[in-house]
């Protein structure tokens, strides 16, 4: 029966995330909650109208198609505007607004001029590109006049990354975790109201069928630059493609091992990838800082050629206020080492996809 085999694969798809695999095939399904949680609950109400009979096996499945239905909006309800969330405090001399637009440009794409007009058009104070290779190195150079402060890292092996600030850059880093051609960006950034901030910019490999056969290296990467915000101790913003969804447990560890806030939180779920697939689009773009943060704004743009849709945000700096602090969560006991060995494995994980 049609009922029967459907629901079965969506609660094995609702289950098989949380088996303590590496392997892509078990981290798809972290990202697709959000479509199984629809294919369940229109599965879950065809149910009771296209079937008539009472057999203990079907009432059984809506059951436990029914636990997963509430488990899954336990998870999701915090990432959508229904969740309350802290009210903005302007007050203690807060900093002037920063923008930031963070942009997967990808790498095969040749719409310099159309990603040129969006930044022309929205005028970030930071902008950041991923995949970013020589060609687009250079397209963006038209740029360099107004982003006078830059930290170039092209590469063709889809893993190259601009960072771009009308904002000083005081110092800068290129960090490679967990190999020697996955860069991340550290920059210490100054606005001209005195505020100072640690940027951060990541991009770790995905798992997936054509990347990475497993998620260890994109683990290992993001939990490497979690300790590294926490032994800042500063006020920090992180943000860009991170392959993983908010809610997958790699993420929920980054967040506690670092003790940022998801800026998701309360402001929908923000699906950036795919541009051209509606259905199958992920909240892969994140961002995440430290309680002193206050986000006014956080959206996706729109197309301008890539498989991403650049995120934009606006947010003010208030270091003077505690009052986001009881939000973040701290490691719990034995994650501590979790985190080390997730870390270990990704340096020890060799990929044989990347040139």
């Amino acid at each position: 029966m049609w009922f029967i085999s459907i629901s079965v694969l969506l609660l094995l798809s609702s289950i098989l995330p949380y088996l303590p695999l590496t392997h892509w095939f078990y981290r798809l399904f972290e990202f697709g909650k959000i479509q199984i949680l629809i294919l369940q609950i229109v599965v879950f109400i065809l149910s009771f109208i296209l079937i008539k009979e009472s057999a203990i096996a079907i009432r059984i499945l809506q059951l436990l198609t029914f636990i997963s239905i509430v488990f899954h909006i336990s998870t999701l309800y915090k990432y959508t505007s229904l969740y309350r969330t802290v009210q903005k405090n302007h007050t203690d001399i807060p900093s002037e607004m920063i923008t930031v637009l963070s942009a997967n440009i990808f790498q095969e794409n040749k719409e310099y001029e159309a990603f040129i007009a969006l930044i022309t058009k929205y005028n970030p104070d930071i902008f950041l590109t991923m995949e970013s290779d020589e060609h687009w190195e250079k397209a963006l150079s038209v740029l360099d006049k107004n982003y006078k402060y830059n930290v170039k890292v092209a590469l063709s092996n889809t893993y190259g990354m601009h960072l771009y600030s009308k904002l000083k850059i005081t110092k800068h880093t290129v960090h490679y975790f967990v190999a020697d051609d996955l860069p991340s960006i550290e920059a210490k950034i100054e606005t001209p109201d005195n505020f100072e901030f640690t940027f951060f910019a990541v991009h770790p490999p995905p798992p997936s069928p054509s990347e990475e056969e497993n998620s260890k290296e994109r683990d290992g990467e993001l939990l490497s630059i979690a300790k590294k915000i926490k032994q800042n101790a500063d006020t920090c913003v992180v943000v860009g493609d991170f392959n993983n969804v908010a809610w997958a447990k790699s993420s929920i560890l980054f967040r506690k091992t670092s003790e940022t806030l998801d800026g998701r939180i309360g402001r929908g779920f923000i699906s950036s990838f795919h541009t051209k697939y509606w259905f199958l689009r992920f909240p892969i773009d994140l961002m995440f800082h430290t309680p002193d943060v206050f986000i006014e704004e956080l959206k996706t743009l729109e197309h301008f050629g890539s498989d991403h849709f650049p995120i934009f945000t606006k947010f003010f700096i208030n270091k003077k206020t505690s009052k986001q602090q009881h939000l973040t969560e701290s490691l719990e006991q034995g994650e501590h080492q979790v985190v080390e060995e997730i870390i270990s494995e990704g340096i020890n994980e060799k990929s044989d996809n990347r040139n």
